[in-house]
């Protein structure tokens, strides 16, 4: 079958991508979509394997594998969508991102952490490098996540979804976004959170900081609710100014907040595709529930 348009899950037979793939499959059977699930062999191990057991004993071995992880991961009840299993041998990062750009992959769904050991998903490593070279959207499901048995699983999850913006501009896309995935699971509210980082005077307690940081907050509450205002009354939407480091800030708001899923911006640079920013990489290395990060619209 074509994976054309499907979600892209990367498995590495852990437990935590046994959540990723909860989630994937809850959101392509929300979507209508297919899911593809790949399993990215190691060189090594395909040369060894088929010097041992003939050519392609290997990828035949990984994709019973993940069949059967899959049907393990439902318990033998997978949900109504239509399932395909794609096997590819080099470096994680770069199969991936091949497969998500040759099947034109709506959606990348992955762990931010998996397996140690030869076939391993942490940030810092495979999903970290995906992060700056990826065009499509990705969610991020945290290691500790089993994943939801379905959508109502995710309403229950998703009391509140964190939007951070930097008002820019490019925080409208988030918005638009963050609202469709609201609407989606029954109306979650919406928190636009801009964080602004004070300003560090040479000399401590010096007015003219204090007077440039509350010039600041009132441009940013400004703008803030300029951009709340010019939205649908529904789903109801909070905006938030605070002051501090911008990660700490936004993984306490997701905590205090009951916020269970962050739609949060990748940065551009001159360079082909999305980089990651380290605003977004810290919000990825110390938040608990999923991250929705989108690439930079062309």
């Amino acid at each position: 079958m074509s994976a054309s348009g499907n979600l892209l899950c990367p498995i590495d037979f852990s437990d935590p991508s046994r959540g990723a793939l909860r989630y994937a499959a809850a959101t392509a059977a929300h979507l209508g979509t297919g899911l593809t699930l790949l399993t990215v062999n190691d060189p090594l191990l395909a040369q060894a394997a088929a010097m041992d057991l003939g050519d392609g004993a290997l990828d035949a071995q990984a994709k019973a594998e993940t069949e059967r992880f899959f049907s393990d991961t439902f318990s033998g009840r997978p949900p109504s969508i239509a399932v395909a299993i794609a096997v590819a041998t080099g470096k994680p990062p770069a199969e991936i991102l091949r497969v998500a750009r040759e099947s034109s992959a709506r959606l990348l769904v992955m762990s931010s952490r998996g397996a140690t050991g030869i076939r391993k998903l942490f940030l810092g490593s495979i999903t970290e490098r995906v992060l700056r070279e990826t065009t499509l959207p990705v969610l991020v499901t945290p290691p500790g996540d089993q994943g939801p048995v379905g959508l109502d699983s995710v309403r229950k999850t998703v009391k509140r979804i964190l939007v951070p913006v930097d008002l820019t501009g490019a925080g409208a896309h988030q918005v638009a976004v963050a609202r469709q995935i609201s609407q989606a699971i029954g109306g979650s509210p919406l928190i636009l959170a801009h964080v602004i980082e004070p300003v560090r005077a040479m000399v401590p307690g010096h007015a003219y900081a204090a007077n440039v940081d509350n010039e600041r907050r009132d441009a940013a509450e400004q703008s803030l609710q300029a951009l709340v205002e010019d939205l649908p009354p529904q789903p109801r939407v909070e905006p938030l100014v605070l002051f501090g480091d911008p990660a700490e800030e936004i993984a306490k708001i997701a905590t205090d907040r009951d916020a269970g899923l962050i739609v949060v911006g990748l940065h551009a640079t001159a360079q082909p595709g999305a980089r990651m920013g380290s605003v977004t990489y810290r919000v990825l290395s110390v938040t608990h529930g999923l991250v929705l990060a989108l690439p930079p619209r062309n």
